[in-house]
């Protein structure tokens, strides 16, 4: 399976890690707001690529996600979310019509992560941001996630980048 298949079967398994696992959850959350709080205004327009079953956009104020996976989108939408059911490589949206957006672990599990970026920049605002949570491969978590990748249904289909990686790939924008 892909990972929109995966995501797609199992989209309330996903979805109820974030209530199992609620301070990790949390955490994530303060440390998105700080970011977005030093980037964003409140009236910024945002876009979550990636949203999921929605718990983040949902939380940090993000009105509008993308999501391929039709059963996570549809849990997205329950919390208040416009979904595109696109992926992330075509994004449906006019040149510079966001302020930012934020992707969280979408990195790991699109197919071309570069023309991800490419397509997050072409949308945004000029001296807008791309917000990027990932999982660094080369961290103590990220090893530790490589290792245990065949434990996971949703891990065994992710590809891990290390920070220089990705960077790079930022760098390539230009």
């Amino acid at each position: 399976m892909n990972s929109i298949e995966i995501f797609e079967k199992y989209a309330r398994e996903y979805d109820a890690w974030f209530d199992e696992n609620r301070f990790v959850y949390e955490s994530e959350v303060q440390a998105l707001k700080k970011v977005l709080n030093k980037i964003v205004s409140r009236n910024s327009r945002g876009l979550e690529v990636g949203v999921g079953t929605g718990r983040f956009a949902s939380l940090l104020e993000i009105k509008v996600g993308v999501e391929p996976a039709r059963s996570m989108a549809d849990i997205a939408r329950k919390r208040g979310i416009e979904v595109y059911e696109v992926r992330a490589e075509n994004l449906p949206f006019d040149d510079s019509s966001f302020d930012f957006v934020l992707m969280v672990l979408t990195i790991c599990f699109v197919q071309n992560p570069v023309q991800v970026l490419k397509e997050a920049r072409r949308i945004i605002k000029r001296g807008g941001h791309i917000i990027i949570g990932m999982i660094d491969k080369e961290s103590f978590l990220g090893r530790l996630y490589e290792a245990k990748k065949g434990e996971s249904k949703f891990y065994s289909v992710a590809n891990f980048y290390s920070l220089r990686e990705v960077l790079q790939y930022l760098k390539e924008l230009d």
